[in-house]
């Protein structure tokens, strides 16, 4: 019975829709970040949007609507999409790869060196090392790195993200940043007009009356109140560094590893950046999206049978 690649593929990833969309294996933490999204704007919906809508502007709820859509747009695609991931070495080019590696040439066995595991290419002038993956028997592109939770090398790999329950990589970062910086402006949105609620219903009583109005809004009120509070900090934080990270295009991984760090050396540099902010954010966010690098809804090709 033939098979398509997605069924026989080596990393350690789910595959749902024949094959068209693809996660980490462990994405329970991303049905958690959906949970969350979806509870406390839906809270938001029910118990403070239909005064605000009343009492303040029919807009206040339409933009936090279409400000949620947009979330979880970005996030679904994130999660959902091909992050970069680099083919392995077939069967024959590891097997190649690996004898060349472990047998001597004809010649003095005593004099032979096996060949280096890494190769030096140039990117704008700057020398970069390629170095060899021994799982999956290639060496890897500029900026690929191997994630060891799905097991792939991953094209402009910026890190492994649990909450969006897949790698971050070349084809799926740009929409992983507006995932982040739409996240931010929900969360302040959402934290903003439930303060304003609050405000409005006050009056001449004090804060914790307002809060007290109606026993079954305020359990969800603090909810609304306390999440949105806590998630700003964090998730406007990590948008900032994110911001910062595009500006100057390079990955979460490059800058840990201090790649580009003039404590290198006076001629190390970042050959990604193309001059400017401004440039970089245009390279980051509006550039083309490559295709795909599987074929994960091809058939499987059958080897040959060996002859007798």
């Amino acid at each position: 019975m033939s098979r398509r690649n997605w069924e026989v593929f080596p990393g350690r990833n789910k595959f749902y829709c024949d094959g068209r969309i693809i996660m980490a294996r462990n994405n329970g933490v991303f049905y958690f970040t959906v949970i969350l999204i979806v509870i406390t704007t839906g809270l938001f919906f029910a118990f403070d949007s239909v005064y605000l809508f009343k009492h303040l502007s029919p807009a206040v709820p339409i933009i936090a609507a279409w400000l949620f859509f947009f979330v979880m747009a970005t996030l679904l695609r994130t999660a959902f999409s091909d992050p970069g991931i680099v083919p392995r070495a077939s069967a024959d080019e590891a097997a190649y790869i690996e004898k060349s590696m472990a047998e001597p040439p004809s010649g003095d066995p005593q004099t032979y060196r096996p060949p280096p595991r890494t190769k030096e290419v140039t990117v704008n002038g700057q020398t970069i090392k390629l170095k060899f993956c021994f799982t999956c028997k290639i060496f890897r592109p500029p900026r690929a790195s191997h994630c060891s939770m799905c097991d792939n090398c991953v094209e402009r790999f910026d890190h492994h993200c649990p909450w969006v329950g897949n790698c971050v990589g070349k084809r799926n970062y740009k929409f992983f940043y507006m995932f982040l910086l739409s996240l931010s402006i929900h969360c302040c949105y959402i934290f903003a007009f439930v303060i304003i609620h609050l405000v409005m219903c006050k009056e001449n009583r004090s804060f914790v009356d307002a809060m007290k109005e109606s026993p079954a809004r305020y359990p969800f009120t603090v909810y609304h109140t306390v999440v949105c509070f806590f998630s700003i900090w964090s998730i406007v934080g990590l948008t900032g560094f994110h911001t910062y990270l595009v500006a100057s295009n390079q990955t979460t991984n490059e800058d840990i590893k201090g790649s580009f760090s003039s404590r290198r050396g006076q001629d190390n540099y970042n050959p990604y950046s193309v001059g400017s902010s401004c440039g970089n954010c245009l390279a980051v966010i509006c550039g083309p999206m490559e295709p795909s690098l599987l074929d994960r809804r091809g058939m499987v090709i059958p080897e040959p049978p060996e002859s007798a």
